[in-house]
């Protein structure tokens, strides 16, 4: 009888808590994700067309003047709207909606770039130069750097939509999150060392700026401090699940 129970308790665990999870919200998000990247892709490659830059790492790399260029930064903002919001739609708690949110932004930002490549046959490498991101200044860093960040959301995304974890935060949850956050900063600052270093000439030397060189050490360091709080949350569910605080049984936003 208690061998049974133990079976059951395995199957019930958090591998069987993701088998139920895939047929609802987590579904409908990753579908939005995909759906999201496409038109993404489309949009970004038609820009590019536009203004001839299908490899952005080349001179002048934003050639973009008039009423586009700010059309382009609010298609940006619009998009982590966009991401926001299946979050907040999906979840029923704060943890669970940035849990979705994490994941939808892991899986749209990794098939945006399979998408481009399929249309565009771009980037040829996971070490092409690419620019991530527009506000407040250029970000820019390989292929290789934002796919990395992705798919440590996704994994967080799982853990935080997956489980419920009812123990209290200890000084070493605060601690990991903390190197987290400055994790986040770290890799800000290595996304747009160019940028800042150019800004005092303005923001139109800023924009002709091409990188040289990324900074891998310090990029290592931002993404491991960025994974601390999910490695630990890794290695309780492995550990003992039936010591790691999750709850098992119902869960409104798995229903």
């Amino acid at each position: 009888m208690k061998r049974q129970e133990l079976r059951r308790g395995r199957h019930t665990g958090w591998f069987g808590r993701l088998r139920r999870g895939r047929h609802t919200h987590w579904f409908i998000v990753v579908a939005f994700a995909v759906g999201m990247a496409w038109v993404e892709a489309a949009s970004v490659y038609y820009l590019r067309a536009m203004v001839d830059r299908i490899e952005p790492y080349q001179a002048n790399p934003l050639p973009i003047r008039g009423i586009l260029g700010q059309v382009e930064l609010v298609r940006e903002a619009a998009t982590l709207v966009m991401l926001l919001t299946i979050g907040m739609l999906a979840g029923r708690t704060w943890h669970k909606r940035l849990g979705y949110t994490a994941i939808a932004f892991g899986v749209w930002d990794i098939l945006y770039y399979v998408f481009l490549w399929m249309i565009c046959d771009w980037p040829t490498s996971l070490f092409d130069w690419d620019i991530l991101f527009l506000l407040p200044l250029p970000w820019w860093g390989p292929v290789l750097a934002p796919v990395s960040i992705a798919l440590l959301l996704i994994v967080w995304g799982i853990f935080a939509t997956q489980f419920v974890d009812q123990s209290p935060a200890t000084s070493l949850t605060r601690a990991l999150w903390w190197a987290s956050g400055l994790g986040i900063a770290l890799a800000l600052s290595v996304f747009m060392a160019d940028s800042l270093r150019t800004v005092h000439q303005g923001l139109d030397v800023t924009r002709q700026v091409l990188p040289e060189a990324f900074n891998w050490s310090m990029f290592a360091v931002a993404l491991t401090l960025m994974a601390a709080p999910v490695a630990q949350i890794g290695w309780q569910l492995g550990s003992d699940q039936g010591q790691t605080g999750v709850k098992r049984g119902s869960d409104p936003d798995l229903l």
